[in-house]
């Protein structure tokens, strides 16, 4: 079994594209499921941002897992197999943990560093283990991934590479307003994690005002409590009164995750026309798109979304710390992969020594039969003697397949070392649903990755 990448990202598609394949969080666990009861998926787990969708899955064969997965991916987006295929990147095995550890890290980000991504993926986790998707090797490999993109952004200093869509979304927002969003009045659509993120760089660029509006009232005011509470001058309201808190606006932020439009165009340009030709900047962070593409074309308003920031940031540069990130991280997956080669040989071993130990009590019970009166301390003298040789003898090759497994070819010596000795290929996999912690477990002993 190993694990298999498929998706679709701001490297690999379009927005157009991204916006066709997304994934609502409502909808995550149902196709969760249905990937699982796929003929060659027996783990799953989907990770679904502004700018990405993928889906991680352990499988038993590439070609049919890959096949499953797009076959769900298809029928999701309404895409023609032929045309996904076109935008959609695969990793597997060794090349699918790479690119995890990488994601975590911030460095195949829109912006380069930025760690909103660990919330998400940790998220993605969640759903999954909550929908029953998520075994044995998806949890060890998340687990890991969080634990290296934490230490990537605690010791790289990656993070100062780049913040976020939001803070660059903010930015070129505060360009078309004259130069910064201090003392401006915000309206924010949308109060999940990525409205709050938005409403923390508004509080932190100076907003003088934040109007936050949300399908869920209660939601949109949990978060202007939260923003009130540094200081930031804020209240909530619904979508309906959207048009009043827009003509008073200076910039408004959309990140709602709905699929289909929620700002429509009638709604801007009633707001528009009492607005006196006020510029009002408008960043548009869903995906799909919150925000009526017809908008952009009212005069006055500047229309910033995932396109053009896509297009502004694609040619960002890599500097000394994003060359570190990039070096922890293929060293962190090198040792992932070792320390899981490892672990899969230990069930090996353990047989190994389990038919040793049959050997000796076999030998130990005809030895009793024939001599029916050898003295207790004999015997314990004679069982102790004839175990320490056998460890002895068993020592070295035991450490050395070990240390042998760790390498590309590892499982190879464990199949010789079955061969060998006729070991019951049953025995290791039945030791190994035993040994859960194995590979984490390897990874925490080992002083180089800690």
């Amino acid at each position: 079994m190993s694990v298999l990448v498929v998706g679709l990202s701001h490297r690999s598609a379009p927005v157009e594209v991204l916006e066709r394949a997304a994934v609502s969080a409502p909808d995550v666990p149902k196709l969760l499921d249905e990937m699982l009861r796929a003929e060659h998926v027996s783990e799953v787990m989907m990770l679904s941002t502004c700018n990405r969708i993928e889906v991680y899955a352990v499988v038993d064969a590439f070609h049919g897992g890959l096949a499953d997965v797009s076959a769900v991916l298809s029928r999701h987006s309404g895409m023609p197999l032929a045309e996904l295929t076109e935008h959609v990147y695969v990793h597997y095995a060794g090349s699918a943990v790479q690119h995890l550890f990488a994601v975590s890290a911030g460095l195949d980000s829109m912006v380069v560093g930025e760690a909103q991504i660990l919330g998400q993926l940790r998220t993605a986790y969640a759903t999954a283990d909550e929908t029953g998707t998520v075994g044995r090797a998806l949890h060890e490999l998340a687990q890991q991934a969080l634990r290296v993109g934490k230490r990537v952004h605690a010791s790289t200093g990656i993070d100062t590479a780049g913040a976020s869509v939001v803070s660059e979304a903010l930015a070129d927002a505060a360009r078309a307003l004259g130069g910064d969003l201090a003392g401006r009045r915000a309206v924010l659509v949308g109060a999940g994690a990525m409205g709050a993120l938005a409403a923390a760089h508004l509080r932190r660029a100076g907003a003088s005002e934040i109007v936050v509006l949300n399908r869920s009232v209660e939601r949109a005011e949990h978060l202007a409590a939260t923003t009130a509470g540094f200081g930031t001058p804020a209240r909530a309201g619904s979508l309906d009164g959207l048009a009043d808190e827009l003509a008073a606006a200076d910039v408004m932020v959309a990140c709602t995750g709905a699929i289909g439009t929620v700002v429509e165009r009638s709604v801007v340009a009633g707001a528009v026309a009492v607005r006196g030709g006020r510029p009002l900047a408008v960043c548009d962070l869903g995906l799909p798109r919150d925000v009526d593409a017809g908008v952009a074309a009212l005069p006055g308003v500047t229309v910033v979304d995932l396109i053009a920031l896509q297009a502004r940031l694609s040619t960002g540069e890599r500097g000394t710390a994003v060359a570190q990130a990039q070096e922890l991280v293929a060293h962190e997956a090198q040792a992932y992969l070792a320390a899981q080669r490892s672990a899969a040989v230990t069930p090996t071993v353990t047989a190994l020594r389990r038919r040793a130990s049959d050997v000796i009590d076999a030998e130990l019970l005809r030895l009793d039969a024939k001599l029916p009166d050898l003295d207790d301390r004999v015997r314990a003298e004679f069982d102790r003697s004839v175990r320490r040789v056998v460890d002895k003898l068993l020592h070295t090759p035991t450490v050395q397949i070990k240390r042998l497994a760790e390498g590309p070819d590892g499982s190879s010596y464990a199949e010789a070392l079955r061969e060998l000795f006729e070991l019951d290929p049953q025995t290791p996999a039945a030791v190994a649903l035993a040994r859960s912690g194995d590979v984490l477990a390897a990874l925490e002993a080992r002083e180089d990755v800690r």
